[in-house]
Order: structure tokens, then sequence, then C-alpha cells
């Protein structure tokens, strides 16, 4: 009889499992160099505007509306390796040929190019999320332990992909120049490409013949009307929207801060993306211990409340100037709270999903999660032109007053989730 303290080891071992950590990899690496914070560090260094700088939050959008072309990849078949790799290699060697062209462009002469090259790059790595989705919920099949496994072996290669396109793009831009750096960015999608070519097609599950008006319903509009029978539903939905509002003003603006303040490249990468990671890593598991502790409910306003006292750290750091300790700080609190109100946001967003639509419910919530990100975001130079950075980052504090008051008025009235 087979040991069952044997049972993990053995899992991994699977070779899925490295499939899905490289295929997590491959979509992790996009992110940072096109709406992140790699591509703002390279525009503030060309002098570009901070309005400017802020209208990259919309380069982004491609995440945020990803499930609206999702019908498609799902109902159309390449020519090669089937449904799931052909795609992936499509799409794959795509992106390696864009990453690399927004290297060669020069935003302090012609920004709109490089604008223009890392949306494709976004559309582009929305798309490949789609489908390593798919694959993996596909290739794993119906063992709820081979799926949690393939997960978190997705999860840390996409976490390794963020330090290393992210970190790693920051750190090479000074010896190589940034075409030299999303060369290596670009070079970063080939261990996926491997993957893809190397790894099995899952077999193909026949669907009955639908037209797009029935997917884009199935897809879209049944799990968005299945939502609208809950109690307080338009109360729900504009606090979701809400909650990450005040973060995403002052994420946008994060990169050029830094850099009037007399903060390096290397420091951006160091402090601001590789500690600044692991602060937000470290502050998910606390506030996965606390929603154990206190229950979804206390823990989301605590750490709502968390979330929005820490942006007050932007503006100790804007009246310390240039001090790499209050850097660490302001870096360490603002990332460990966000990672403890992430914690509490999405437990209590699963909660709010319905059964019959978990998975499509779910995009639909997390994608509105992301609206103020990828909107009104793009704001955030402008108000940080007219009112300075202290002024700037006192309002994104405020910005999360009214998100505040409508969670406590939801928490009053609705009746706590069933677990």
């Amino acid at each position: 009889m087979a040991d069952p303290a044997s049972a993990p080891a053995s899992r991994w071992r699977d070779r899925r499992f490295l499939l899905m950590l490289v295929l997590g990899f491959s979509a992790g690496v996009p992110l940072p160099l096109v709406a992140g914070q790699v591509l703002r560090q390279w525009f503030a260094e060309s002098d570009l505007s901070l309005s400017a700088i802020g209208l990259t939050a919309l380069i982004g959008l491609a995440y945020a509306y990803k499930f609206l072309w999702s019908p498609a990849l799902d109902a159309l078949r390449p020519p090669v390796l089937g449904q799931r790799r052909g795609w992936l290699l499509t799409i794959q060697l795509a992106l390696v040929v864009s990453i690399a062209a927004v290297g060669l462009t020069h935003p302090r002469i012609d920004p709109m190019t490089t604008a223009l090259l890392a949306s494709l790059v976004a559309f582009l790595s929305a798309s490949q999320d789609i489908v390593v989705d798919a694959y993996r919920i596909e290739v794993l099949g119906e063992d709820d332990a081979a799926q949690a496994y393939g997960l978190a072996a997705y999860v840390w290669g996409y976490r390794m992909a963020l330090l290393a396109s992210g970190a790693g793009t920051l750190l090479l831009a000074g010896p190589f120049g940034w075409s030299g750096a999303y060369l290596y960015g670009a070079a970063l999608i080939l261990p996926g490409l491997a993957a893809t070519l190397l790894g099995p097609e899952p077999a193909r599950v026949v669907r009955a013949a639908a037209g797009w008006r029935a997917r884009l319903r199935a897809s879209v509009l049944d799990p968005f009307l299945d939502f609208t029978r809950r109690p307080l539903w338009l109360g729900i939905l504009l606090f979701i929207a809400l909650f990450k509002l005040g973060e995403a003003l002052a994420g946008i603006m994060t990169t050029p801060f830094y850099r009037s303040l007399g903060f390096t490249r290397d420091d951006v990468a160091t402090v601001a993306t590789v500690f600044g990671m692991f602060a937000t890593l470290g502050g998910a598991l606390a506030g996965s211990w606390l929603v154990g502790l206190i229950g979804v409910r206390r823990a989301l306003v605590a750490t709502g409340l968390g979330q929005m006292l820490s942006n007050l750290m932007y503006v100790a750091l804007a009246n310390a100037g240039h001090s790499m300790p209050m850097l660490w700080a302001q870096v360490g609190v603002e990332n460990f709270t966000d990672g403890l109100a992430d914690a509490a946001f999405l437990t209590w967003l699963s909660a709010l999903t319905s059964r019959s639509f978990t998975a499509t419910q779910y995009a639909l919530l997390s994608s509105l999660a992301a609206f103020p990100l990828r909107t009104l975001g793009a704001s955030s130079g402008w108000l940080a032109e007219a009112l300075g950075w202290p002024g700037f980052f006192l309002l994104t504090t405020a910005a999360a007053l009214p998100a505040m008051g409508i969670m406590l008025y939801l928490l009053w009235r609705l009746p706590a989730e069933r677990r």
C-alpha cells in the first residue's frame, strides 16, 4: 500500500506541473513590460509628462476585457498543433516579435508608436492568459488535487516571471540600453514556447454548435443577469469598482514619483519591484490568516482601512525626499497592506459568485475591480501635475473613502455569506 505522505511528492514529479510552471512564467512576462513599472520607468527617463505617463494605464484595458474575445479563441481552430497548443504557438511567436519591436522604438521621439505596440503586446498577453487557463483546466482533467497543484505551479511561475521581467529588465537597461533589455524580455517567452511544443494537446471537447450571440449570452449576459437578482447588487458592483480606486491612482504615478525624488533605476528594481513583491506575498499570507481568524467581513473592514491609510506613506516619503530607509518603509507598508486587502477582498468576491456561473461571474467581477486601474487611473498624471506630490497622494487616500462607506453599508445590510 502506498504511503499517503508520499503522495504530494509523487504528484510534483508529474511533468504536467512543470508545464504549468513554465506556462505561468510565460503568462507573467509581458505585464511589467507594457502595463507596469518597466514601461513607466522608460517613459519617465524619456522626460514624458506626468499626463502622458498616466495614460499608460489605458494600455492594460485588454486584461480587463479579455472575456469579450475569449469565445473566438474557443471556437476557431488553428491549422497546426490542435486547438490549445495551436493558439499558444501563434500568440507566443507574436509576443516575441512584438515585445522586441517595443524595444526598438524611441518614446522620447515618438511615444505614440511605443504605446501602440505596447497595446498590441497587452492584447496578445491577455489572449495568452485565456488559452493558458483553458489549457491548464483541460490538461489536468477532473482530479481536484491535480487542478490545485497545477494552479499553484502556475502562480509560482507567474510570480517568478514578474521578478525576471520587471526587476531583470530594469537592471539590464543600464548596461544594454532599453532595446537590449526588451530583447531580453522577448527571450523570456521562449521557455513557454518550448513548453507549448513539448506539451500534450488535451482531448478536444465536442460542444454543440452555437452562434456568436448564444456564446456571448452564455459568457457575459447570463452571469450578469443572475448577479442582478441579488439584494443590493448595484451597491455591490459600485463597491467592487471603487475599492481599488485610491491604489490605482497612486500606483500609476509611483515610478515618476520615485524618479522625481532622485531614486535610480536600480533602486526601483531592488526595492519597489523585488522587495515589494515579497512584501505583497507576505501580506497575502497574513491576510489569509486574518480572514480565518476574524472572518471575511471584519477582515475586509480592517484591511480596507489599512490599504487606504498606507497611501499616507507616499506623503511621508515626499516630505523626506531622497531617503533610502523611508523608501524601504513606504514600499514595505504599501505592498504589505495591499496584500492584506487583496486576500480579504478576493475571498469576499469569491463568496459572491453563484455556483451556476462561478468562473464567468468571477471573471466579470474581477474585471470590474480592475476597471479603475485601466480607466480612471489614466487621469492620475493630470492630477499629480495640478496638485503636486503631497496633495496628489492625500487625494488618493481620500479616494478610498466612498468605497469604505459603501462597504460598511453593505456589510450592515447584507447577511453573512455562507462558506
